[in-house]
């Protein structure tokens, strides 16, 4: 008659590893390789060989341990450092890392336990309660007040506002958008031509009255140029530029088209 033996079920072979270091309270960095080798091959033989899959990776655990069990008999190998290397390191390592994600499965897995016997149910608070406030009397508000205690909430009040204007940015002036088109400087520049038939372009550039202004100017003179209009000179390296109107301004037409486009 056959005798039934149950086996207890391991997750995986570091599992059955864990399992039999703690049964023998052996050290887990002092893995003695040769006596735990013949107790995992012990239980892979006991084994139900139905499931290849779970089988195949505890074969490979075999192999590594029976690779191991080799690399202890044959003298110890030597690092760049000059250290003598422990064929049992790798696998202490994996060891540590699996037992601590196992002990932490056991902490998530009382938490959700303890989650489940937690209920929890929703406000079911009336609108009238929710919406009530506490009346105020003003003179149980006001009581013990004076002018010059008034006086010093008042001045607190606008000191902390003082301390959050920004020194430097509240000085800044509002920033607006100039309109102007290169169109209407040309036809500006018609006008002054007409009574200016020479002038400096230093002077024509101060009369205006932003940076968008002196831009625009600029721009319309290129132009004029361009369209033979006037004629620039400058005798030496950083003198004022002198303009001169070589054309009647009256004949100088299409502007406003020639700008569009």
């Amino acid at each position: 008659m056959a005798i039934s033996v149950k086996l207890n079920v391991f997750e995986g072979p570091l599992d059955l590893l864990l399992h039999l270091i703690d049964k023998n309270k052996i050290d887990i960095y002092d893995i003695p390789i040769v006596e735990i080798t013949d107790q995992y091959m012990e239980y892979l033989h006991s084994m139900e060989k139905e499931d290849l899959g779970i089988m195949s990776e505890f074969m490979v655990m075999a192999a590594t341990l029976l690779d191991i069990k080799c690399r202890m008999l044959l003298p110890k190998e030597v690092n760049e450092e000059g250290e003598e290397e422990d064929p049992r390191a790798e696998l202490v390592q994996k060891l540590l890392e699996y037992k601590m994600y196992k002990y932490m499965s056991y902490e998530l897995r009382d938490k959700m336990d303890d989650a489940g016997g937690v209920y929890y149910k929703k406000p079911t608070i009336p609108k009238e309660v929710l919406q009530y406030r506490e009346p105020v009397d003003p003179r149980e508000l006001l009581a013990g007040i004076t002018l010059e205690k008034l006086n010093a909430i008042y001045k607190s009040i606008i000191r902390r506002q003082d301390d959050r204007i920004d020194p430097i940015r509240s000085k800044f002036g509002k920033i607006e958008k100039e309109e102007v088109s290169l169109s209407d400087k040309m036809l500006q520049l018609k006008e002054f031509a007409r009574s200016h038939r020479k002038f400096s372009f230093r002077d024509l550039l101060e009369r205006q009255c932003s940076k968008t202004q002196v831009v625009v100017t600029f721009l319309s003179i290129l132009e004029l140029i361009k369209m033979g209009h006037i004629h620039v000179q400058q005798d030496g390296l950083f003198d004022d530029i002198q303009i001169d109107v070589v054309t009647d301004p009256e004949t100088w037409k299409n502007l406003t088209e020639f700008a569009e486009e």
